[in-house]
């Protein structure tokens, strides 16, 4: 077993990895029916995003399924240092396996940013709590507000944005239309996975801003490594997965998804009269119309007569919001 390999996690449980690389791919078209091929004979399911700037994904599969993808990738001497951020599932976080192509990995929108040639200092997750605890620092969750709502860092900034395109535009607003002598000596910026993060410090750089940082390997990472006992992270985390949130040491979530808006609901919430079960919830239930609230019903139907049956049933998805399988791919934009 090389190196590499002895990474996974060995388990008889489904492996989650989440992965990126920012890479030239100018072949990424041909790569395309070879991962089909590959996760297809495999049982690897989830969403691989290829565009000519690298790889974005995060997918799910028994053990010897995540060991073929990654010795395929590792073999290719563009992705020989890719790092998957590895989790447990108890079931498969997936429904059906897509390898998509894209202009972007992770969409932001803007053209010449490449995080090869300029990008922020990692910092890792044990130094972390120093470096957002500095007063001289501001603490920037680069997600979006579904995201942030369920759970940030102690102190970290909300640009309540509703997709990471956006994200430059508040840049522009609230950060370079500040006078030189207003603007924060330090930036610190994390996301789920760090895809976003690599882009996001690497626009800042482009707009002037000298000291930028960001969270090596990402939330997902600090959850991993940091006690419990000595986190500044308060809440869970969204991933972009059937298992909707994790906690600290990746432990799933309280939280469940609503199949008509794609929003995290707590038990709570479920409690509410506007919440019925494939239908809506109170994040969406009064902007559905009557036509959509009796086909969301009817799929519910057709869920639950499947689940009777031990079928699955194709229409139980987690439909795709936005890469960003920080992954971060992962409502496979993170």
């Amino acid at each position: 077993m090389s190196m590499t390999e002895a990474s996974i996690p060995g388990t008889d449980q489904i492996v989650v990895a989440a992965l990126y690389k920012f890479v030239s791919l100018p072949d990424f078209e041909e790569l395309k029916p070879q991962l089909e091929e590959l996760c297809n004979q495999n049982s690897v399911l989830g969403t691989l995003l290829l565009a000519t700037e690298g790889i974005n994904g995060t997918v799910s599969a028994p053990r010897a399924g995540i060991v073929a993808l990654m010795n395929f990738l590792w073999a290719d001497s563009r992705f020989a240092d890719l790092a998957p951020k590895y989790s447990i599932a108890p079931d498969q976080a997936f429904t059906r396996m897509k390898v998509k192509l894209k202009r972007e990995i992770v969409t932001m929108g803007k053209d010449g940013i490449d995080p090869n040639r300029l990008v922020g200092r990692y910092v890792k997750p044990a130094d972390w709590n120093a470096l957002i605890q500095d007063p001289d620092t501001l603490v920037i969750d680069t997600r979006n507000s579904y995201e942030y709502a369920i759970g940030t860092f102690e102190g970290a900034l909300d640009p309540a944005t509703d997709t990471f395109r956006q994200f430059p535009e508040w840049i522009e607003k609230n950060l370079k239309s500040l006078p030189a002598e207003k603007r924060p000596k330090k930036i610190a910026m994390f996301c789920t996975g760090g895809i976003r993060c690599e882009k996001s410090t690497a626009y800042m750089l482009e707009q002037g801003f000298d000291e930028v940082y960001h969270l090596e390997g990402g939330i997902l990472k600090y959850l991993e490594e940091v006690p419990q006992e000595q986190s500044m992270w308060k809440g869970e985390c969204f991933v972009f997965d059937q298992r909707v949130s994790v906690t600290h040491g990746l432990q799933i979530g309280t939280y469940e998804l609503c199949h008509a808006c794609r929003m995290p609901i707590t038990e709570e919430e479920k409690q509410s009269d506007k919440y019925i079960q494939g239908v809506g919830c109170p994040h969406c239930y009064d902007s559905l119309t009557e036509d959509q609230k009796s086909r969301f019903g009817e799929r519910q139907k057709q869920i639950q007569l499947a689940k009777m049956r031990n079928e699955k049933h194709i229409g139980r998805k987690m439909p795709p919001k936005e890469v960003g399988i920080e992954a971060d791919a992962s409502r496979l934009a993170e």
